[in-house]
């Protein structure tokens, strides 16, 4: 490696692209359109840094194969920053092999943490916890350490384990002034505004506030029968029921548990549930046979009893019922939840993460440009769209994975 490599290498692992690119914007080696590639990414444009990394990959020699890896590792993570998680694990998990077999345990657990990040992105938290499960941190320099922080920190905002993620967001916090990375530090300061910031609503007799992730733990932790429009559960201390696939379910049991200790009329039922605006026979024989249904599944936490004017739900343990809901609420709010992280989404990246087809989610995406809740740029594969966040909330209770189907 020569020396202004070497140099340009060494700025950008401190954070100044700028560096970088005074002592390598104008060759067009492998190694230089590497770094110029990371350079250009460190920098925010992403489409240029992507083709410079591929055309980097390819001019490396087939006896290169530990720089080819590493370009597949930083392309994968360009990927990652613009949404694009259809990137090819198979191809990061051999990258990274291959970076290990090399002597290269740095960029190896780089690698790993793309990974990671991608899983928690689409959900997939308990492949997300195994894989971080591997990791000994203590040995890694602190610019990665900041990394598995935020990773361990990521998992436990969405496990609802407050404490754990304040205490890894400290640890990222740490590791990121160790650094020196204005990029990583500001990356965990906007984690931890997650934890200041109203996360949904709280519906209870006499009430509706907004609530903290805090509040929310406390909430779910203190026995009272909570109906969970974020991720479509029925829950008290003791048992959890899913209506993620029951949405007709839901609604009746969210209707019941928002008048409660009231009962509510049979009319108002049909319309929250079938959007019946003239019901007939048919539909309340629909409507004794769902509430059938969500007598059976709510049977061991609470009871729902027929009433002179409709039905009313009871808790079996629980002296209260609440509903948290979604700080925001509609058609398309799903997709809106993903949008409003304030980074680039491809469509592919939003049917992936929402568990939705591609149709899908592309109708939801021109519904909501329509409306001008959202914005594109780019064309074909490399369009993307973006959308401000909903002031005053986050997202985190918005993302419990793909929506409930009829």
């Amino acid at each position: 490696m020569d020396s202004l490599i070497s140099a340009a290498a060494q700025a950008l692992a401190t954070g100044d692209p700028l560096g970088a690119l005074k002592r390598i914007a104008l060759r067009n080696d492998a190694p230089a359109l590497a770094l110029r590639g990371i350079a250009m990414a460190q920098l925010g444009d992403l489409v240029r840094a992507k083709t410079l990394l591929r055309k980097a990959a390819r001019a490396f020699g087939p006896k290169e194969a530990l720089a080819r890896a590493r370009c597949i590792v930083a392309e994968a993570e360009i990927a990652l920053v613009s949404r694009d998680l259809s990137f090819s694990g198979k191809a990061l998990d051999a990258a990274r092999a291959t970076l290990e077999r090399h002597g290269d345990p740095r960029n190896a657990a780089h690698a790993r943490h793309l990974e990671i990040r991608r899983l928690l992105l689409i959900g997939r938290l308990e492949e997300a916890e195994r894989a971080l499960s591997k990791f000994d941190a203590t040995p890694l320099p602190p610019a990665l350490r900041a990394a598995h922080e935020l990773a361990v920190a990521g998992i436990a905002i969405r496990r609802l384990r407050i404490n754990q993620a304040r205490k890894a967001l400290a640890e990222a916090e740490r590791a990121a002034r160790q650094a020196g990375i204005p990029a990583l530090l500001a990356e965990v300061e906007t984690t931890a505004l997650v934890l200041s910031t109203p996360a949904a609503r709280l519906t209870a007799p006499g009430e509706e506030r907004a609530v903290l992730l805090e509040e929310v733990e406390a909430l779910l932790a203190s026995g009272a029968l909570v109906v969970d429009a974020c991720r479509h559960v029925v829950r008290d201390a003791d048992a959890t029921v899913s209506l993620t696939t029951r949405p007709v379910l839901f609604a009746l049991a969210r209707a019941l548990a928002e008048a409660w200790p009231a009962d509510v009329s049979r009319s108002r039922l049909l319309a929250r549930a079938f959007r019946a605006k003239h019901a007939d026979e048919s539909h309340r024989a629909r409507l004794r046979v769902e509430i059938g249904r969500l007598r059976s599944k709510l049977k061991a936490l609470a009871g729902v009893s027929a009433t002179a004017l409709g039905f009313a739900l009871a808790p079996r343990r629980a002296r209260n019922i609440v509903v948290l809901a979604p700080p925001v609420e509609g058609e398309h709010a799903a997709v809106l939840a993903f949008l409003a992280d304030g980074e680039s989404w491809s469509s592919s990246a939003l049917a992936l993460a929402l568990g939705a087809s591609a149709r899908t989610v592309q109708r939801a995406l021109d519904a909501l440009t329509t409306a001008g809740k959202v914005q594109s740029y780019g064309r074909g594969r490399a369009r993307r769209w973006i959308a401000s966040p909903a002031p005053g909330f986050t997202t985190t209770l918005l993302l419990p994975g793909p929506p409930p189907r009829g």
